[in-house]
């Protein structure tokens, strides 16, 4: 029988129920997908609380990697045996699942499963944080919260091939060290200083162009006063918490500033759309300047101990659930 992690109810990480469940052949469109390894993201913890509401019972996960087992009526893209990856459409916590073909992108020789898995979701979400949210270019500096997280390593390594000088927020020594390693020229540990001040000093007080804020509630306000005028935030997340609602007014106060609210879904939209955005990901993977490092496994049948992990920042850089 075919297994899946189902959520019944929303909760903490024991709402992660290891069941049996029945996946059918593909229809028009679609593919059969038999997966290998699925990607850990912390938006599948908002879907598992239930701060992103999802119909009851849904099946997590925005991410994998595996092979086409069957093609539907209508799909002449892919073959059975194709290796493929995705990042979207819910339901990655299983064995095998049914998805639209052309949702998926095939995966290049030299990158494997288990990075395809862990770079989808993570990677496409920088390339359109660098490229189109804000184009970072050489001479940029820039902020990033969460340096050392999965999104947080990425984009340390992609800014800096651009030739922008990064500076990151990180929780412990260990994540100082391991944002410097992937281009964070300017670790800044938030539990023992004010990143706000430590920008102002790095930049001898002309602040930043962009900062990408992935925490939201604990860190909104000091992102705002990192900016120099008609500077830009980017709120893609919010690991602490939701922002509280905003006297659009601070902006003006602050030197007219931007702030957006992205999300990866709007740059994927359309198949031709995720196809450059891929091929914009697969391309810098290969050409080394940046590394996907799968820093942590787990089985998908302990998804539960993934969740408690991830809470606790106990993971670093990408997670992956092998099936």
């Amino acid at each position: 029988m075919t297994h899946a992690i189902r959520i019944h109810k929303p909760g903490g990480p024991e709402v992660l129920q290891w069941d049996e469940i029945s996946v059918g052949s593909p229809g028009a469109g679609q593919i059969r997908l038999r997966h290998t390894a699925v990607g850990l993201n912390y938006i599948d913890v908002y879907h598992r609380t239930g701060l992103y509401p999802q119909p009851l019972p849904f099946i997590p996960g925005m991410e994998g990697a595996g092979v086409v087992e069957e093609v539907g009526p209508g799909v002449t893209s892919l073959a059975k045996g194709d290796r493929v990856a995705y990042a979207g459409p819910l339901g990655g916590y299983a064995e095998e699942r049914l998805i639209q073909a052309d949702r998926v992108v095939k995966i290049p020789a030299g990158i494997s499963d288990q990075q395809a898995a862990a770079m989808m979701l993570q990677g496409m979400t920088v390339r359109y944080l660098i490229r189109e949210v804000y184009p970072v270019k050489a001479g940029d500096t820039i902020l990033i919260h969460a340096a050392a997280g999965g999104v947080g390593l990425i984009l340390c390594q992609w800014a800096n091939a651009l030739g922008a000088t990064v500076i990151g927020t990180v929780s412990n020594d260990e994540k100082a060290e391991l944002a410097r390693a992937n281009g964070c020229h300017h670790p800044i540990l938030y539990t023992r200083e004010d990143f706000q001040k430590r920008v102002v000093e790095i930049t001898q007080g002309k602040k930043l162009p962009v900062v990408y804020d992935s925490i939201g509630q604990d860190t909104f306000t000091q992102s705002l006063d990192c900016l120099r005028p008609r500077g830009l935030l980017a709120l893609f997340g919010q690991a602490s918490g939701p922002v509280p609602p905003l006297d659009l007014g601070v902006l003006a106060q602050k030197g007219s500033l931007y702030v957006t609210r992205p999300t990866l879904s709007t740059f994927i939209a359309s198949a031709e759309d995720l196809r450059k955005t891929a091929e914009d990901l697969f391309e810098v993977v290969s050409s080394g300047k940046v590394k996907i490092s799968v820093n942590q496994t787990y089985a998908l049948k302990d998804a539960q101990q993934a969740h408690r992990d991830l809470e606790a920042r106990k993971t670093t850089g990408s997670t992956v659930l092998t099936v």
